[in-house]
């Protein structure tokens, strides 16, 4: 019980308010008394373990959601701090903000970003997403983004219908890309407006390799520069390589080092011992089997393959940001729809 006197005298109007009662006057003092009670409520309304509370609420939906602390606060004030609430308005409104950032910012460059890899010993994938700058690339929500695509494409990878020759090659451009599936029923497209929306910048899915090896004898392997420190299927950095090649189990396998050989040294083909000849300065050498081996210089590629007993199948690589060829050569271009996907 709470009495308070006006003009010093006890009034007998009663106001409750959940466990308390206040005494005030019936008459022309009401609204004065009123307005004490108002600021009795404000004082225990922002007391320390309600404002802990909310700052608690805060700092949860912040974290989880990367968006600005002031849209966060508006999300939970909107909806009574219902973190759940405030996540699906937060993520909507991210979205519905990121496709018409997208299109606003669709002009400007993005070559900034990265690659990344995830493969088994029967296929591969290799994805690359931009952005405008190194800062956003470095955010966690970005390698997020490129870790949902590449495990689309690495589903993708599994579900060709027709194995043509030793390896089955697709190249995805950014449309395609953008219409593969991902978490929770979205297209990954669906998937970078929210990230568009989260970051105010430019992003794009440039571009992806999906490959599937169709013989238990070819084997696929991936590497990403800078190197992980945990070996893993699943990398990312700036450089990036795919290699199918075939080598008898009971050699010890060398597809990884040959994928570092290839992102530290940019060959631009294979290369035939029959028609190609070594360039004069080896420096210069752009076809494979004749450039210095990158791990150990005192050999060339092809004096490492002979000794490892492996034959190269094919490769490709990319570099982030690099100038695109019009046409990949050997890479088979078909709509989506002529393939299965993984939900």
């Amino acid at each position: 019980m709470v009495n308070i006197m006006l003009n010093g005298r006890p009034k007998i109007h009663v106001i409750h308010m959940q466990h308390f009662s206040f005494k005030f006057t019936t008459s022309s003092s009401q609204k004065h008394a009123k307005k004490m009670l108002f600021q009795l409520i404000r004082h225990f309304h922002k007391g320390p373990v309600c404002r802990a509370a909310e700052s608690s609420l805060l700092a949860k939906l912040r974290k989880k959601t990367g968006y600005t602390i002031a849209n966060c606060k508006k999300a939970l004030e909107m909806h009574n701090n219902d973190s759940e609430q405030a996540e699906a308005w937060l993520n909507e409104q991210a979205q519905a903000m990121g496709w018409a950032k997208a299109t606003k910012l669709a002009g400007r460059t993005a070559l900034q970003g990265l690659v990344a890899v995830k493969f088994d010993k029967g296929h591969g994938a290799l994805v690359e997403l931009n952005c405008e700058t190194d800062f956003v690339a470095k955010n966690d929500k970005f390698h997020k983004m490129i870790e949902d695509a590449t495990i689309a494409c690495y589903k993708f990878a599994h579900t060709h219908l027709t194995a043509k020759g030793p390896i089955t090659k697709m190249e995805l451009d950014s449309e395609q890309l953008g219409n593969l599936p991902a978490e929770g029923g979205k297209k990954l497209s669906e998937t970078l407006a929210l990230f568009i929306g989260s970051v105010g910048e430019n992003a794009v899915l440039r571009r992806a390799e999906c490959w599937k090896a169709n013989s238990s004898d070819i084997k696929i392997s991936a590497y990403t520069h800078p190197a992980p420190t945990v070996s893993s299927d699943y990398s990312a950095g700036k450089y990036g390589a795919l290699l199918a090649y075939k080598q008898p189990n009971d050699v010890e396998d060398i597809g990884k080092q040959l994928c570092q050989h290839i992102v530290g040294m940019a060959p631009k083909k294979i290369g035939n011992k029959e028609i190609d000849k070594p360039a004069k300065d080896a420096d210069d050498e752009q076809a494979l089997i004749f450039q210095e081996y990158l791990l150990d210089p005192s050999y060339t590629v092809e004096e490492i393959l002979e000794e490892h007993k492996v034959q190269i199948i094919d490769y490709v690589r990319f570099s982030c940001g690099e100038v695109i060829e019009a046409n990949m050569p050997g890479v088979e271009k078909q709509p989506l729809d002529t393939v299965q996907t993984l939900q």
